[in-house]
């Protein structure tokens, strides 16, 4: 019988849960429900100088946003402290790690050799066969690991293949510090190792933490997990990924007005592909993920693929559930709340009636929200300046004569208004776009809009002509 497919996701609370972060719980989770096993969650929480409550819950929303939910309750690193020292006691009870008494100046002189040298600094194993005897007085030790000296160790990477790593290179690394707490490469094999975990997936600068880590798998005698390091994503210009690139909060691009399925797609395709396939659902994800689709080489952050996608979402989502999603995110965005203030029931209905058209030119829910806006203007129109270079005086003549058209009309209705209106302008020798410009700026206080007689018919009778008059006058 095959073992359950264990995947975990092992953010540190120093900051909040960044990009790359999200991908790589993405990838866990994808690989795990693909499986039919379990992603498990643990906050590496042991750096307590940097960690903080607020980032711990920064993580957790956003992975909850993101539908990236665990199975299970998060486990606290810092928690399993005792038994990370015991681990590296036992290490030293079995031979394969010692106690070190080096002090820190001799530390530095050992660095400062080397930098003279030319050459990497390394701890010179000067405490590793020597008896504990010799220890000095009032010298507090570090454990250390006894690190092969000779030969290689080697990874078999399911993602960079086979990872060869010169045992010279490698050497008897701290796994319990002076004070007795355990360091990052100690707690996070225990902690893989007690949780069952067997698909470790997470990104290659941890990959010659990989090769220590299976170090201590060795050396007590413990199944080493199927690895597999992705490459990191970079800008559009192929750099690190900075800030300008996008490297900012999940949170952030929460505020930016993009649905977490849209990110959760356009996440799935940086390193890893199912064919040409752009637009996948979450349950197409789940089918297809497998490991071996994870190229090497490193992903491209584009805003204007996630910007297209998330237009896509948008476009193709029910009206009633982006109203709903819409509502649900406004507490998130900028000028959302007071944007809620305003949401009546009578402007909720103008705002549903408004969405079938204003969905096709929105990229984020914010553009729902600005386009949206004329809506809620309040009268007289405060015009921006290419509605007001619209609105001539030409202009307002014309719409004069529009104002006694749509007041005659006997129904407020689209077809009614565009056929009032389309029979006025053939009259007067004119073109629609003549009239329906100035009566777009009068009507929004924009210059872009959806259709002009969907504007109509959202804002009603009154509103519509009161805005109109307030133009040309009467």
């Amino acid at each position: 019988m095959t073992e359950p497919v264990v995947t975990r996701f092992a953010p540190s609370p120093t900051g909040f849960l960044h990009i790359g972060g999200a991908r790589t719980a993405l990838f866990n989770w994808l690989y795990a429900r693909h499986t039919g096993g379990k992603m498990l969650l643990r906050i590496e929480d042991t750096d307590r100088e940097r960690s903080t409550d607020a980032a711990i819950a920064a993580i957790l929303d956003g992975l909850d946003w993101l539908g990236l939910v665990s199975d299970g309750e998060p486990i606290y690193q810092f928690s399993r402290a005792e038994r990370h020292r015991a681990v590296a006691e036992e290490l030293v009870a079995r031979g394969k790690a010692y106690r070190a008494y080096e002090t820190p100046a001799e530390l530095n002189q050992m660095r400062a050799i080397a930098q003279a040298e030319g050459r990497f600094a390394r701890y010179d194993g000067r405490w590793r066969d020597r008896d504990p005897s010799e220890a000095p007085a009032g010298v507090a030790p570090t454990i250390r690991i006894k690190s092969p000296l000779d030969g290689e160790t080697v990874i078999e990477d399911r993602v960079q293949g086979r990872v060869a790593f010169p045992n010279k290179d490698l050497d008897d690394f701290v796994i319990l510090r002076s004070d007795g707490t355990p360091t990052y490469m100690l707690a996070v094999v225990v902690d893989d190792h007690d949780m069952g975990v067997t698909h470790i997936i997470r990104g290659d600068d941890h990959l010659t933490n990989g090769g220590r880590q299976k170090i201590l798998y060795d050396a007590m005698g413990w199944r080493v997990p199927v690895m597999a390091h992705v490459p990191l994503i970079h800008g559009p210009d192929g750099a690190k990924l900075s800030k300008r690139h996008g490297a900012m909060g999940v949170d952030a691009y929460r505020a930016m007005g993009y649905l977490p399925e849209a990110l959760r797609n356009y996440l799935a395709r940086l390193s890893w592909s199912h064919g040409d396939d752009e637009i996948m659902s979450t349950e197409q994800m789940v089918e297809w993920f497998d490991i071996d689709g994870i190229g090497r080489s490193a992903a491209r952050f584009d805003f204007q693929k996630l910007e297209s996608l998330n237009g896509h979402y948008i476009r193709a989502m029910a009206d009633d559930q982006l109203l709903a999603r819409l509502e649900a995110a406004l507490p998130f965005l900028p000028g959302g709340e007071a944007f809620a203030a305003q949401l009546t029931e009578q402007r909720r209905l103008q705002l549903r009636a408004a969405l079938p058209h204003l969905k096709e030119r929105a990229k984020t829910l914010n553009d729902l929200v600005a386009g949206a806006a004329f809506i809620f203007a309040e009268r007289p129109l405060k015009l921006d300046e290419a509605a007001a270079a619209l609105l001539d005086p030409p202009a307002r003549s014309l719409l004069a004569d529009v104002h006694a058209v749509l007041g005659a009309a006997s129904e407020w209705h689209h077809v009614n208004l565009e056929a009032a209106l389309k029979e006025f302008v053939t009259g007067k020798g004119l073109k629609l776009g003549k009239v329906a410009q100035p009566l777009r700026a009068a009507l929004t206080g924009k210059a872009t809009s959806p259709g002009i007689f969907d504007v109509l018919a959202i804002l009603g009778r009154d509103e519509s002509l009161a805005r109109i008059a307030d133009q040309i006058g009467s």
